[in-house]
């Protein structure tokens, strides 16, 4: 890809991003709390998330769909939790999700766990791994905030484990443009249920 297709992708991405917030900001509040138990039920009955030991999953903000329900369900279903931490330089360190009382606020509006940090590479301990986005192709390609955090970290997720984006029904199956650097996922998780990207 050259540099004009590159800033050509740039664009593209901003353009969707615009639409796709613009979106999530009309959703209705009441909406959000019925999408969060749905997409917790989704979750603990998928095959990947209930034979794991460990996810790798996020604390949702703003307006991203609500994982709130679904990190307590995963903690009392028996699962370990790790959850990420942002670094000053955009990568992903994780730590332990241990309830809702176990998180702090962090830079950029995030709440983060407040305990021991496990290092970069913890995400490579995850047998399943739940990340945000906010739209994703047919394929795949997942369109982000645009910082890059989640692209590294799943540069270290070892091939085979499943990795879902967790995203509103109608935010799957967008056509997403693609840098060089972006790291497709292999299923969308909504509150009807887990479709597999390919």
């Amino acid at each position: 890809m050259d540099v004009h297709d590159w800033g050509d992708a740039t664009i593209a991405k901003g353009a969707l991003r615009d639409q796709v917030l613009a979106a999530r900001r009309r959703r209705p509040l009441d909406a959000g709390a019925e999408h969060a138990a749905a997409l917790a039920q989704v979750a603990l009955g998928w095959d990947a998330v209930r034979s794991a030991a460990t996810v790798a999953a996020y604390v949702s903000v703003g307006s991203e769909p609500g994982t709130g329900l679904l990190l307590d369900a995963l903690v009392a279903a028996g699962k370990r939790v790790v959850v990420p931490v942002l670094l000053p330089d955009n990568d992903l360190d994780w730590a332990a999700y241990a309830g809702p009382g176990s998180l702090a606020a962090a830079t950029r509006g995030l709440l983060e766990p407040s305990g021991p940090r496990l290092g970069v590479d913890a995400v490579r301990t995850a047998d399943v791994v739940l990340v945000p986005g906010l739209a994703v192709s047919p394929t795949g390609e997942r369109l982000g905030r645009g910082g890059g955090s989640y692209d590294r970290a799943l540069a270290r997720v070892p091939a085979g484990t499943p990795v879902a984006v967790v995203l509103h029904d109608d935010e799957v199956g967008l056509p997403v443009p693609t840098d060089p650097h972006d790291v497709a996922v292999g299923f969308a998780l909504t509150g009807a249920g887990v479709a597999v990207l390919s």
